[in-house]
C-alpha cells in the first residue's frame, strides 16, 4: 500500500512515479528528558523538548513505509555514546548509529577501540556544532591521525552543519584521508552569503567528484517568505544542482526528525522529498531511499 504521505504528493502531478519501495531513514535524532542527568540538547523551551525514542518515531514512521532507521548523535557528551548504543540497541527499526568522538583527545582511540566492536556504530559526526570547527580543528595534534583510525575501523565521519568553511575542510580531510567515507549532511540548507557562491560550489564540485564522498538529502522544507514552501518548484533547481554533483550513487535520504518538525511533519518532508525524487527513475529512487545509506555506512539488517 502507498504511503498516505507519498500519496498526498502524488497529487500534485499525477504522471510522476512515486516510489513504493522500502525507506532507510539515515538521520534521526533520539534523546529524552526524562533521564535524571538531563539532555543537553533541545533546550526546555523548544518545541521539540519532549522523548523522541524509537517508538516515538516509528508510531510516525511506519505508515510512511520507512523500515529501518540510522540515529544521529544529539549530545557532546562523551556518555551518551553507550546511552545512544543502548537505546538502538533495543529496537530492531535502528540498523545503527552515528556517534560523537572528537579525534585527538585523550579517550578518543579507547573510545573508538570499543564502539567499533558493535555492529550498531557506523561513524560519528563533527562538524559546526557544540562549539566545535573541523576547519580549525582538523589541525589540531592527533586529529587527521584519529580519523586515519576511523576509516580503519571501516567507520563513516558524518560532517554538520554546511557552510563554504566546512566543505572546505572536508576536501581537506579527503586529501589526508582518500579511504575514508565522508557524508556531508543537510546540503540542501547549506548557509552561503552570495559572495561565498563561486567558490563554495568550485569546492562542492571537487568534493562530490570524489568516490569515498557521500551527501544527505535531508533539510529539504525550508520556511520561505514566512511560510514553509510545499511547492517542489521552490528547491528544484538547487537539488539538481546538487544532484549533477554527487549523483544516483551517493546521495541518500535523510529526514532529520524530529528537528523536522520545527517546520513540518515526518509525513510532509517525507513526501516532498518524495516527490522530487519521482522525478528520477525507479532505480535511482530506490538507491537514494534505501540502498545507497549501506554503501555509506555498511550497515546490516537487523
Amino acid at each position: 500500500m502507498a504511503s498516505p504521505a507519498l500519496q498526498t504528493f502524488a497529487q500534485v502531478d499525477e504522471t510522476l512515479a512515486i516510489y513504493r519501495g522500502p525507506v532507510l531513514d539515515a538521520h534521526i535524532h533520539l534523546f529524552d528528558p526524562q533521564r535524571p542527568e538531563g539532555i543537553p540538547w533541545p533546550e526546555k523551551s523548544d518545541s521539540i523538548y519532549r522523548r523522541t525514542l524509537p517508538e516515538d518515531y516509528y508510531a510516525q514512521a511506519a505508515p510512511l513505509g520507512i523500515v529501518g532507521a540510522i540515529a544521529v548523535e544529539a549530545s557532546p557528551w562523551r556518555q551518551d555514546n553507550e546511552w545512544l548504543l543502548e537505546t538502538v540497541r533495543q529496537h530492531t527499526g535502528m540498523v545503527g548509529f552515528v556517534g560523537n568522538l572528537v579525534p585527538g583527545d585523550q579517550h578518543f582511540a579507547a573510545d573508538l577501540d570499543r564502539l567499533a566492536s558493535e555492529p550498531l556504530f557506523l561513524g560519528f559526526r563533527y562538524g559546526n556544532l557544540w562549539e566545535r570547527d573541523l576547519a580549525k580543528d582538523l589541525h589540531k595534534p592527533g586529529f587527521i591521525e584519529g580519523l586515519r583510525l576511523l576509516a580503519q575501523s571501516g567507520r563513516a565521519l558524518d560532517s554538520a552543519n554546511p557552510t563554504p568553511s566546512l566543505i572546505a575542510a572536508l576536501l581537506e580531510v579527503s586529501d589526508a584521508v582518500p579511504d575514508l567515507r565522508i557524508v556531508a549532511d543537510h546540503l540542501p540548507n547549506a548557509q552561503v552569503l552570495p559572495a561565498e557562491q563561486e567558490a563554495y560550489w568550485r569546492n562542492l564540485e571537487m568534493l562530490g567528484a570524489r568516490p569515498t564522498v557521500f551527501m544527505k538529502l535531508s533539510e529539504v522544507p525550508q520556511r520561505i517568505k514566512g511560510t514553509v514552501g510545499l511547492d517542489i518548484s521552490y528547491y528544484q533547481d538547487y537539488l539538481d544542482r546538487l544532484w549533477s554533483l554527487f549523483g544516483e550513487d551517493r546521495i541518500l535520504f535523510g529526514s532529520d526528525w524530529p528537528n523536522s518538525d520545527h517546520l513540518v511533519s515526518l509525513a510532509k518532508t517525507v513526501g516532498l522529498t518524495g516527490t522530487y525524487m519521482a522525478t528520477k527513475s525507479p532505480a535511482a529512487q530506490e538507491k537514494v531511499f534505501y540502498l545507497n545509506s549501506r554503501q555509506a555506512y555498511r550497515w546490516s539488517p537487523r
